[in-house]
């Protein structure tokens, strides 16, 4: 019966042949195996499979990581099956298991903590085990296959790092944020010297240029703003700041006060600048779920969740509700209703719905997102039109002829040509166009019909119908109410008689 140890190795792999079968049940064995002559008296190498270079030691290791039976090992192993009485001992559990499933191979494999001893003792002696092995050789062969192997397992890719989204969205919620602050003390300092023009101007970015070519309220009349301002918004800013009721400030307070235009010009510069780069990330990293919901909702999926693949392994319920996970809990305590919708609730095509339909359409949306989101993430070769989102336009299609089929609208044509995702306008560009009479929209009104009275006579006795539900629940409601209150007055009188007869029992026995 013979008694193999399997060493794994950043040169290759080792197999020992114990000495003594009854190795593991020795008491003494760290002891024995503490120095480099008690290794080799105990241990024999049988077979040494090297690695031929850097690559396939990381394919090795990487297969090993993995707890999965490599090719290189599967052939050192085949020598084995000769031997029918034996033993294997291996340090990983889960590797022990699929060399067990190896056809032909009758040995008993041995995988539990009492190798610990064996190993460390293996560990600390390799060199005097291996001939022709030398600790120089040794450390330099695990530092770089160290180094490969992180490498290997981080998997850096220019077009896939997930973790630039997760920043990149970060960053623009709390761009938003400070432009509004600083948006917000521009329009209340400035409004010390001119109040009339915040309610002209409504556009924080628009606001801000007009300080930076104005200047002073006094200047109005004098400068161009027709770079900044249509004309329409422009005569009326001036014709306000000739009866304005504002204050007078000094040179020094205008310096200040441009100052902090300043930057919010840079930062409301610097947000387009960084959402056209978030587009454009999301479009090369999930194409499918950037048409499903788009990039602005699917960044915030993926922040959420902490990265793409893990976003991708949640169920579409999870994928639901990602977000409302206080509602969520609070709901089950409370034993209320949980909520419908998360973070997806910001998509258009819940938005596009009404309020009755919004659950439903989440919930359809959620299940083909979580379809997209794993083609995103987990399809490593791609198609043609992978990188267009097409498998993401055809769900969508799908759910918008679901959404109008509930709202009772006519379905969409199938020759259509759909465009997922229109180009929304900046969140800082004032456009403001001159809006004209219609005069096709006018209409002469003509004898209601036949039909259309009797719908109105439909329609009225539907809201008969409804008043008198509601007048049914509210007696309901009323019946349990009183039956609830003439049952708490009944234990009360109940309660009050057992403490009378208590009390009067409680005088006798005293009396007594």
């Amino acid at each position: 019966m013979t008694f193999l140890i399997l060493a794994e190795t950043s040169a290759g792999y080792a197999l020992f042949k114990a000495k003594d079968k009854k190795l593991l049940k020795n008491e003494n064995l760290a002891s024995e195996l503490s120095t480099p002559e008690g290794a080799a008296g105990l241990l024999k190498l049988k077979q040494f499979a090297k690695f031929d270079s850097a690559a396939t030691a990381l394919e090795e290791v990487s297969a090993l990581v993995e707890s999965k039976v490599s090719p290189m090992l599967s052939s050192m192993l085949d020598g084995l099956k000769d031997e029918k009485k034996g033993s294997l001992v291996v340090a990983d559990p889960k590797l022990g298991n699929a060399i067990n499933k190896l056809p032909g191979l009758s040995l008993t494999v041995i995988s539990d903590s009492t190798t610990a001893d064996l190993y460390r003792g293996i560990r600390e002696h390799l060199t005097s085990l291996i001939p022709g092995l030398t600790p120089q050789d040794l450390s330099t062969m695990s530092l770089g296959l160290s180094h490969s192997l992180s490498r290997h397992k981080l998997k850096f890719s220019a077009d896939k790092v997930d973790t630039m989204i997760v920043q990149a969205i970060a960053l623009l919620d709390d761009l938003d944020k400070e432009l509004n602050i600083y948006a917000m003390r521009v329009k209340e300092w400035y409004g010390w010297h001119f109040p009339e023009m915040a309610k002209i101007i409504n556009d924080n970015m628009a606001y801000a240029r007009v300080i930076q070519t104005m200047g002073m309220r006094t200047s109005c009349a004098t400068t161009d703003l027709s770079e900044v301002l249509p004309e329409e918004v422009e005569t009326q800013l001036k014709a306000a700041a000739e009866v304005s009721m504002g204050t007078e400030i000094t040179e020094q307070d205008l310096v200040n006060i441009r100052a902090l235009a300043d930057q919010v010009i840079s930062l409301a510069e610097y947000r387009i600048q960084l959402s056209t780069y978030l587009t454009a990330r999301m479009n090369a990293i999930a194409p499918n779920l950037t048409v499903l919901v788009g990039e602005l909702v699917g960044a915030r999926l993926i922040a959420h969740a902490g990265s793409l693949v893990s976003l991708a392994k949640a169920p579409a319920s999870t994928l639901q509700i990602l977000g409302a996970e206080k509602a969520l809990f609070r709901a089950l305590k409370t034993k209320h209703d949980t909520p419908k919708y998360g973070l997806i609730y910001h998509a258009s095509l819940i938005g596009q719905s009404t309020g009755k339909n919004k659950g439903k359409v989440a919930r359809m949306l959620a299940a083909k997102t979580s379809l997209g989101v794993r083609y995103d993430a987990l399809n490593e070769e791609k198609p043609e039109d992978a990188s267009e989102g097409k498998l993401g336009i055809e769900m969508r299609r799908k759910v918008e002829g679901r959404v109008r089929h509930l709202e009772g609208k006519p379905p969409l044509p199938r020759e259509e040509n759909f465009t997922a995702g229109k180009s929304n306008p900046n969140k800082f560009d004032l456009k403001v166009g001159n809006k004209r009479y219609n005069e096709d929209a006018d209409a002469v009104m003509e004898d209601a019909p036949v039909e259309a009275t009797t719908e109105m006579d439909i329609d009225e006795d539907s809201d008969d119908e409804k008043s008198k539900k509601k007048k049914e629940k509210k007696d309901k409601k009323e019946k349990k109410e009183k039956k609830e209150k003439k049952e708490e007055k009944k234990e009360k009188k109940e309660k009050r008689r057992r403490r009378t007869r208590s009390g009067k029992l409680a005088t006798k026995f005293l009396m007594l």
